[in-house]
Parts: C-alpha cells; structure tokens; sequence
C-alpha cells in the first residue's frame, strides 16, 4: 500500500505564524521589560530601597570642583578639604585626615591626592608646617563667591570626595570618622575604571 500524502492543511501555516509572534513578543518583553521597568522605578520612585552605603552627604546635582570655586586641574581622584573662613582646628584636622585616608588606600593610593583649598592665608606657622609635614598637599585658593553659590549656609571646614573629571561625589564635615570616608572612597575606587 502506498503511503498517501495529504496536501499542508491552511491551519498549519496559522499555528505557525502565532508562534512566531508570540515568540517576538516574548524577546521583546525580555529585552524591553527590564529597561521599563527601571525607567518607571526611577521616574515614580516606587521599590527604591532606603538603605544606603555611603557615610556622606552624597552630591548629585552635577556640581563640579571649579562651581565649588576650586580652580584645579587634577586627574585623579581627590580628597579636598575646603574653609570658607581661616583653616582652624576643623579644618586641620580633616587635612590631616584626608592625609591619613589617601595612605590607608595601600596600593590605590596613587589613584587618589589629598588638597587644601582656603579663602583666606594661613598662618605662617601652620604653612610652614604644611610644607614640612604634607609635601604632597596641594593648596588651591576658594573663590567665596562661587562657594557660597555651591554650597549655600556652609561656613566651616568640609572634605569632598572628587572623582577624576571634577565632579562632586560626597561631602563630609569635620566630625566625620576617617574609616567611614575610607571605606567609601575604597568603594567609589572598586566601581570606578577611571582615575
């Protein structure tokens, strides 16, 4: 007996194209789902956890080193420490601490400069000690007016954490403690491929 052939039903070539879509439809949810799904999460500010990692005030506005008033050209990550006013013991404190930090990061530590940047001259006790004891300290002058713009009813001693194209990333004031800016700047310096 001879196998018989039946011509291809008109019901095959349906079934198939609705395969088709459904598997088009499936890539696109997998595709697009997850971008959506984030842009709507970002836009409504619905399932943002609470919870954060970092110790500082964290700067996201897109201000830069030179709105700050600062003008340097630095390409590494950098530890400043600005006063608006005379560099008291706040503010040679977090000097110091910045110091401290930049060694504490071992061999990232040249990934990373510590800096001083005041409105007003140092004692000449203090510069000299500057130069004894910080030789890598860069010293910049703060522009009051572009300061007082940036960072509005701040009046004493601030570190920042700058990352390598000048963008402000945290702020932290004088009673910070150096191991929180530590691990921060360590975690900025794992995300990072730059600087």
């Amino acid at each position: 007996m001879a196998a018989t052939t039946h011509p291809p039903s008109v019901s095959e070539p349906r079934q198939d194209r609705r395969k088709g879509r459904l598997q088009l439809l499936l890539v696109l949810l997998v595709t697009l789902g997850p971008m959506i799904l984030a842009t709507s999460m970002y836009t409504f500010k619905f399932w943002v956890p609470q919870s954060r990692i970092y110790h500082g005030e964290l700067i996201g506005t897109g201000q830069t080193r030179a709105d700050l008033g600062v003008p340097a050209a630095e390409t590494r990550w950098q530890l400043l420490v600005t006063t608006p006013q005379r560099c008291d013991a706040d503010c040679q404190h977090l000097v110091y601490l910045a110091r401290q930090i930049q060694i504490g990061l071992g061999r990232d530590a040249s990934r990373a400069s510590h800096a001083l940047s005041t409105a007003q001259p140092l004692d000449a006790s203090y510069a000299t000690t500057l130069s004894r004891e910080y030789p890598q300290l860069q010293r910049y002058p703060l522009q009051l007016p572009a300061y007082r713009t940036a960072a509005p009813g701040v009046d004493v001693a601030q570190l920042w954490i700058i990352d390598p194209h000048g963008n402000l990333v945290l702020r932290y004031g004088a009673e910070v403690n150096g191991k929180d800016v530590l691990n921060d700047l360590r975690h900025l310096l794992k995300l990072s491929n730059i600087g």
